[in-house]
């Protein structure tokens, strides 16, 4: 028997769902029928499965121990001796991580997986820095509250706490987190600034979106604001701010106007990208901006705040006079 007294990262949540998560290879079937025949108890008595964990409870799991884990999240931060993270900001909530492109946000996220990915190294960061102990936890690990693609640049952030996450989380789902790209495309669209509406629908199957003027079963809508920055040797510099985040949604939408990004070998042209040498996409998430119009609880410190991720290399690269 595991016995686990709710801390504040844990409160609020479902029985069954945490349940899943301190015992993560305990099949969902077999959990649901556990909480039914009261081998998973709260507070010593049976209780639903979508019973509300308070701070203090107890919840005791009559669970075989091969269903348990040792270690919180993937285990993968304990490899990582040296994080080597590039942190634009970070307080005791929440910290901002400028990810160099060609590394993926989480494992699967590429074709080959992999365990050094950003979370991986946040996740050790912390674990090293004596911030997060995941011994203390039942639950909770520290992750990410947005993606950026493997080849994309720029800030992520990520949730140190059950509370910040929720809020982040809620703050991306109401659009009162604004987040703008930089992007090196071909040629130059016209209008120089305007707004690209349209949908969505992904390929599952090949990892790719394709891109449609009206709404198509399973399309979703995608919206992105754009402005030209510079213009030289053939190319283009866009801010791009994000209405919508959507999957590959910068490079789909400027691939369809005819100003495929630099470097894109999913939705670029060769023919375009062949006398520039360049193997990733030239697109940095380099700015977020924490507007919160709404109450942001525990986050409301950070209304009004901006940040800005260091410089992409083909800014330098291809922009400067």
């Amino acid at each position: 028997m595991k016995e686990y007294i709710i801390k504040s990262n844990d409160a609020g949540q479902r029985l069954d769902r945490f349940v899943l998560k301190a015992a993560p290879l305990l099949p969902p079937p077999l959990a649901q029928k556990y909480v039914r025949v009261k081998r998973i108890k709260l507070n010593g008595r049976g209780a639903k499965r979508d019973t509300r964990l308070c701070e203090g409870d107890c919840v005791q799991m009559y669970v075989n121990d091969e269903f348990f884990t040792e270690t919180r999240g993937d285990g993968a931060y304990l490899a990582i001796i040296e994080p080597g993270l590039d942190i634009v900001y970070e307080d005791s909530n929440i910290l901002l991580a400028d990810k160099r492109a060609g590394m993926l946000c989480h494992p699967g996220d590429g074709a080959d997986g992999g365990a050094d990915t950003l979370i991986a190294r946040v996740q050790a960061h912390l674990y090293l820095g004596g911030q997060w102990r995941p011994g203390d936890e039942a639950s909770f690990a520290p992750a990410l509250c947005n993606r950026i693609d493997r080849n994309t640049s720029g800030l992520v952030i990520a949730a140190k706490n059950a509370e910040a996450l929720r809020v982040i989380n809620e703050k991306l789902r109401s659009r009162e987190i604004d987040k703008y790209y930089l992007a090196a495309v071909h040629g130059a669209p016209a209008p120089p600034a305007g707004r690209l509406d349209g949908y969505i629908f992904k390929d599952a199957s090949k990892n790719r979106v394709f891109v449609t003027a009206s709404r198509t079963p399973g399309a979703r809508e995608a919206v992105t604001e754009y402005r030209t920055v510079a213009s030289a040797g053939g190319l283009s510099l866009l801010e791009c701010k994000l209405i919508t985040g959507r999957t590959h949604q910068i490079r789909a939408q400027l691939a369809g106007i005819g100003c495929p990004l630099l470097g894109d070998g999913k939705y670029g042209r060769g023919e375009l990208d062949s006398s520039y040498c360049e193997r990733k996409q030239a697109l940095c998430s380099y700015r977020v901006s924490f507007c919160f119009p709404t109450d942001a609880g525990a986050l409301n410190y950070l209304r009004g705040r901006e940040f800005t991720a260091a410089s992409a290399d083909f800014v330098a690269k291809y922009f400067t006079a």
